[in-house]
């Protein structure tokens, strides 16, 4: 049974480093930074906190460079509601696409590798807009994530996998999850706006687990054999 969560604080040379400790069972002191600013622990029960401690102050420079990478992009990049109008932004498979707003009698949505074109009857009206990109965008992130899908099962049929149901949702701490025993994947929304090599990355570590339900050295050596390149493409799931 996995411990309640302990909020902990490191002073350090270059100031306190603030944690979450989780008591699981693992072999090792596992650290992950998240986008948001979390940064979390998960260590034995048997691995004493101070020597917890220590290993936040050895990797205190890596850790602070992480936050300030993660807090420069979230001003860049602020979560600001979209207005759907001509200018905005969109970034999908990791190139960013420029929103075109255009009256017609016609009305759809497409996109021509530079811009999204959003053609609606009357462009002052908000939820009609919203209507119509909620429902592109949507159909876009399946389209794109099926597809990869049916490319990464060929090299899995072999192995006897299951072809999977693809679900797709919003997730704020995963970019993808896998249910072995319903045959289940299921990627983050958000996952839309990585670059493609980065989406194939996510799509064959979730394969993986049909195999290795787990995050074993065995798994991550089935991963590297699968893709030899994985860690520089998950890097794109950091910028």
């Amino acid at each position: 049974m996995t411990a309640k969560p302990q909020q902990r604080q490191v002073p350090c040379e270059h100031g306190v480093i603030s944690y979450q400790l989780t008591r699981k069972r693992v072999k090792n002191v596992n650290l992950r930074i998240k986008q948001d600013g979390q940064v979390l622990v998960s260590a034995n029960t048997c691995v004493p906190v101070a020597f917890i401690d220590d290993f936040i102050r050895q990797k205190q420079d890596f850790i602070l460079s992480a936050l300030a990478k993660y807090e420069e992009k979230r001003e860049l990049h602020p979560d600001i509601p979209k207005q759907y109008v001509s200018g905005e932004s969109y970034v999908l498979l990791g190139r960013n696409l420029t929103l075109k707003v255009e009256e017609a009698q016609t009305e759809e949505v497409y996109a021509d590798g530079s811009y999204i074109f959003l053609k609606v009857r009357n462009k002052e009206n908000f939820r009609r807009k919203e209507i119509l990109m909620t429902k592109w965008l949507k159909e876009y992130q399946t389209a794109v994530f099926q597809k990869l899908i049916l490319q990464t099962y060929e090299r899995f049929r072999k192995y006897d996998v299951p072809f999977p149901t693809l679900k797709v949702r919003t997730m704020k701490s995963r970019w993808g999850s896998c249910q072995p025993q319903k045959g289940i994947i299921t990627l983050n929304s958000r996952l839309i706006e990585a670059p493609k090599t980065s989406v194939e990355y996510v799509v064959l570590h979730e394969f993986a687990h049909f195999i290795h339900p787990n995050h074993s050295k065995a798994f991550w050596d089935f991963v590297t054999m699968m893709m030899p390149d994985w860690k520089e493409r998950r890097k794109g799931l950091e910028q």
